[in-house]
């Protein structure tokens, strides 16, 4: 992983040997903790200047997270206080479990769809896009921080929203987890992204590695 962003902190954590299942009883508890502390919270100084710092990090260039644009976490706390949030299999959820615990977005990569093991986290360029849906609908990249497999440069990540073709699928085995933050929030990051590699070990049987830039 190579980070060509200044100003940006990427948690990292690559999961291999993954069993993709519904979520046990255990893994639903601490999602519904997750859910309680965070509701509870929300309104609080510190989610307000956690979800701020967030939208700042993604304020770059013509870049305006707002509307359709808000990071990724802050759609999982709406679903949460909407009684919507997403139950889908263990591996979504707990990236969704760790983005809510430290309200940083998180990107979840299939390396096996990817076709690839090195990746460039950078600002997207003008005319990069990529479809994020089954139904076809485009993320425009310009200007919003992304992750690109390499050799070729090819975006497949964001904090809004993944590219569909390299995303994670009931026969995932190998997995790239990016956290995303701020400098300032690097220890969120670090936590964060240990937290992900010992809940993939924990509930998907996973062999992990974990890591922080810069």
């Amino acid at each position: 992983m190579e980070l060509q962003a200044e100003n940006i902190c990427i948690g990292w954590v690559v999961a291999r040997e993954c069993r993709v299942a519904p979520s046990d009883a255990g893994l639903l508890a601490e999602i519904e903790g997750a859910k309680n502390r965070a509701l509870s919270t929300a309104d609080s100084p510190y989610s307000t200047a956690r979800k701020s710092a967030v939208r700042d990090m993604l304020r770059h260039g013509t870049y305006k997270p707002t509307g359709r644009g808000k990071p990724a976490s802050e759609y999982l706390l709406k679903a949460a206080a909407e009684g919507a949030f997403p139950i889908i299999n263990n591996l979504v959820e707990i990236n969704n479990l760790v983005s809510l615990e430290q309200l940083l977005p998180i990107s979840l990569v299939d390396l096996g769809r990817a076709g690839c093991a090195a990746f460039v986290v950078h600002w997207g360029r003008e005319g990069e896009s990529y479809v994020f849906n089954p139904s076809g609908q485009v993320l425009e990249l310009r200007d919003l921080l992304l992750v690109s497999k390499m050799p070729g440069d090819e975006p497949c990540a964001s904090p809004i929203k993944d590219r569909q073709a390299t995303k994670t699928h009931d026969g995932t085995r190998e997995v790239l987890g990016v956290l995303y933050a701020p400098l300032a929030l690097r220890q969120a990051a670090s936590e964060g992204a240990l937290r992900m590699a010992e809940l993939l070990t924990l509930y998907c049987g996973a062999v992990t590695e974990w890591g922080i830039l810069p």
